[in-house]
């Protein structure tokens, strides 16, 4: 299973299934069959098939990897899952599957809950936490400052650290800050405010990736005209949605048990207007596209689009590569829809954008080898939807965001040098390991071909005239033959006279030298990248 995600410690859950369901609505969840009891839920987690169902009390499983097994590997799952304390198992089904897992949840005694296809997983998380987190007490009393939730957030806070407060969203954009009088305010917050955006410095990016990645509040002394701040993230779930900074005018102690408390409440308020706001424009998917398009080409790199997409930098991520032989726009688009249905299943974390013809998808993944598991059930499933002959390309794994345009640079040299091989021994899924000859050589031919020095005029010379043509292919035979003349002649189809020939040939009238163990690969090279 993954790491349980659940509310803070200071909230203490009233809501049921029946309620959630109730809130999130039929567009979102339907019940499968009957929703026994009345137990609260204490927070949700995403289950992994592969694995024993652990201790699970209080918990909504939510499991997207369920479509593919049988209605006996469900039962079973169910029937672990109650046992082990679960409230509620939340699965994406077909129609004609319904009447099953309706029976499943009867059998059972746990709700079965269906999702609709159209809700990412992320986003499922992000909405239920949001509702688990509302049946906490409101914050510090009614918010009656002005009709902007964000603004009475900020207000909120700003009353009690003194300074300015000022809530970001993940493109440092500010939308909403303080405006309590007396508050204490520098030049910085006081630019930020008039330009509604944060302004640059050379502190940003590695401050805005500590925020995003922690799990408190985070305080940065005074440095220079700026005043101490507390910063915090704002997540729905695991879903980043901004963060909120805020001005402490007591100085640079550390923070105190309310101001942390503070914090948290804003953030999960903040959260939840952030998410009303997502949910409404549907943009939960746009944003993260951008920050992948960003990470592929490596301009503009803020350094925290890894913690924006939900990626811990420790694990990696994995970035795979899409080619459709001479695909048009369309085919590249039914491609793309088709791998984010495919891969969400299995990675919550995964985006991916159609680029010049192309289709890449990032997730986080330790290893290539993680990262081929996964795309390996996509070949069967992208040929019967897409067209036979597409290609996949896997490199990783990327711990920075400005490894990711260095990994999209070798997954298209990957597809490349599979795509020459004229023997067509290259695999559907290539790695930097199944291709690497390949990937040597190709990188000496462009090496040779722009530097004249580094080539023997001799070689060269072979292929400008048809007669010394066999000259050149059977000198490249006999050096990948080890020297064997045998070998050389029944590959060629010749006499061995005739290879003995030829090689003599090379030696004395071209001038050609091989006797040497660095002059033979210099020359195996030179040939092989011809």
């Amino acid at each position: 299973m993954d790491a349980v995600i659940s509310p803070s410690p200071s909230v203490v859950p009233r809501v049921t299934v029946t309620e959630l369901v109730d809130q999130l609505g039929p567009a979102t969840m339907t019940a499968l069959g009957p929703i026994p009891g009345h137990e609260a839920v204490t927070g949700t987690e995403f289950l992994d098939i592969a694995d024993e169902v652990t201790d699970a009390a209080g918990t909504l499983l939510l499991a997207p990897s369920t479509a593919s097994l049988s209605t006996a590997r469900i039962a079973a799952l169910a029937s672990s899952a109650a046992d082990r304390g679960a409230v509620g198992l939340a699965v994406k089904c077909s129609a004609d599957r319904v009447p099953a897992l309706a029976a499943i949840a009867e059998s059972s005694g746990l709700a079965v809950l269906r999702v609709a296809d159209r809700i990412s997983w992320r986003l499922l998380d992000a909405q239920l936490t949001h509702l688990l987190g509302e049946a906490d007490a409101g914050f510090a009393g009614p918010q009656d400052r002005g009709a902007e939730p964000l603004f009475a957030i900020a207000n909120e806070l700003a009353e009690h650290f003194g300074g300015s407060v000022a809530v970001e969203d993940l493109s440092r954009n500010i939308l909403a800050y303080s405006s309590v009088p007396g508050q204490l305010i520098d030049e910085l917050r006081t630019h930020g405010i008039l330009a509604r955006q944060v302004p640059a410095s050379p502190y940003n990016d590695d401050q805005y990736r500590t925020v995003l990645r922690a799990d408190r509040p985070i305080k940065y002394p005074r440095l220079g005209d700026e005043e101490p701040r507390v910063a915090f993230a704002i997540r729905a779930g695991a879903l980043p949605l901004g963060t909120i900074w805020a001005i402490d005018a007591s100085g640079d102690g550390p923070i105190t048990d309310e101001q942390d408390e503070r914090m948290r409440r804003a953030s999960a308020l903040a959260g939840a207007h952030l998410l009303d706001d997502l949910r409404t424009h549907a943009t939960n998917q746009r944003p993260r596209e951008d920050r992948l398009r960003t990470l592929l080409t490596g301009i503009d790199l803020t350094g925290t689009e890894f913690a924006e997409l939900g990626i811990p930098e420790e694990r990696g991520a994995a970035l795979l590569a899409f080619d459709v032989p001479a695909a048009g726009p369309t085919a590249v688009a039914q491609l793309r829809s088709t791998v984010i249905r495919h891969l969400v299943l299995h990675r919550p974390d995964t985006v991916a954008v159609a680029h010049r013809g192309r289709v890449y998808a990032l997730f986080a993944a330790g290893s290539v080898d993680e990262a081929v598991t996964i795309a390996e059930p996509m070949l069967p499933l992208v040929d019967r939807l897409v067209g036979d002959g597409v290609r996949i390309a896997v490199v990783g794994p990327a711990h920075r965001s400005g490894d990711v345009a260095g990994a999209h640079d070798l997954a298209d040299r990957l597809l490349e040098v599979a795509a020459a091989d004229d023997a067509g021994r290259a695999p559907r899924i290539v790695t930097v390991d199944s291709v690497r000859p390949r990937l040597v050589v190709t990188r000496v031919a462009e090496l040779l071909a722009g530097n004249d020095e580094l080539r023997d005029p001799a070689i060269d010379a072979l292929f400008e005239r048809e007669s010394t043509l066999p000259v050149a292919e059977t000198l490249l035979t006999w050096l990948e033959s080890f020297g064997n003349v045998a070998q050389t002649a029944d590959h060629l189809g010749v006499h061995q006279n005739t290879v003995r020939h030829r090689l003599r040939r090379a030696s004395e009238e071209h001038g050609i030298r091989l006797e040497r163990a660095d002059q033979r690969l210099a020359a195996w090279l030179q040939l092989r990248a011809r």
